[in-house]
């Protein structure tokens, strides 16, 4: 299971990491389609960018900083929501709710052994958990009960996969839900033989523990995905601006 501390608040990345962020894929020019989607991500309002740019195409990440400081809007958060828009985010979903998130960054090069090992570093400050870790030939993985952060080679690098899910919150739900069936199944035997009146204080009981654990299980979900999808992100955009300091 993950450590509960990664659970309660975000670890900020080190401070050469959120420096080294402004740089993240500078030379890329962004359509219109791609601007209000990152607008959208960094503010959490698409109207920012149908406002503010419409009529503009082919922008820098340096353009997008700019306009966002107009609108209030952080540099770092304009970056992290330009490699956000560029991974590819995926959601593991169980009777609606997210139950899982993960990250999967092409990035078009190879990482080095000594990026590999300021990675391991920063996933253990992110999470507050020291993790195994593991090399087959060129693949590499940092795992830490169901958290797991995985390098593997590509035709043209390596591609970093971020992964995780919430089995704590799935075995409550799980288990709440069989408490509800085991109250169903013993209203219905009870009703059959004449004694349901008194069988329902434990019918009754039975009700309350399943949806209490259900409860349980899914109030702590939406929040926990927020802020394991939020500091994919920041891993990401970290990564990716060792790639743009790796090539200047």
């Amino acid at each position: 299971m993950e450590p509960n501390a990664a659970d309660t608040h975000l670890t900020p990345l080190p401070r050469a990491a959120r420096q080294h962020k402004l740089q993240v894929m500078s030379e890329r020019r962004y359509n219109d389609d791609e601007v209000a989607a990152i607008f959208a991500i960094a503010a959490d309002d698409r109207t920012v960018a149908e406002r503010r740019i419409s009529q503009q195409n082919g922008l820098t990440l340096g353009d997008l900083q700019a306009i966002g400081r107009d609108v209030g809007i952080a540099p770092e958060a304009v970056a992290r929501a330009a490699v956000a828009l560029d991974s590819r985010p995926a959601q593991r979903r169980f009777l609606g709710l997210t139950i899982g998130v993960s990250r999967t960054v092409d990035l078009n090069r190879k990482m080095s052994d000594d990026e590999w090992e300021r990675l391991v570093v920063q996933l253990r400050e992110v999470f507050h958990a020291r993790g195994t870790t593991r090399r087959d030939g060129s693949l590499r993985q940092w795992t830490n009960g169901n958290l797991h952060v995985l390098v593997e080679p590509t035709a043209s690098g390596h591609r970093l996969r971020l992964g995780t899910y919430n089995g704590g919150a799935r075995a409550s739900i799980t288990a709440g839900l069989a408490s509800l069936a085991m109250m169903i199944a013993t209203m219905l035997a009870t009703a059959a033989s004449g004694s349901l009146a008194h069988a329902a204080p434990g019918v009754a009981m039975l009700g309350l523990v399943g949806v209490g654990m259900i409860a349980n299980g899914a109030a702590r979900l939406p929040r926990w995905a927020r802020l394991r999808g939020h500091q994919m992100d920041e891993l990401a955009a970290a990564i990716a601006s060792t790639e743009q300091n790796s090539s200047s």
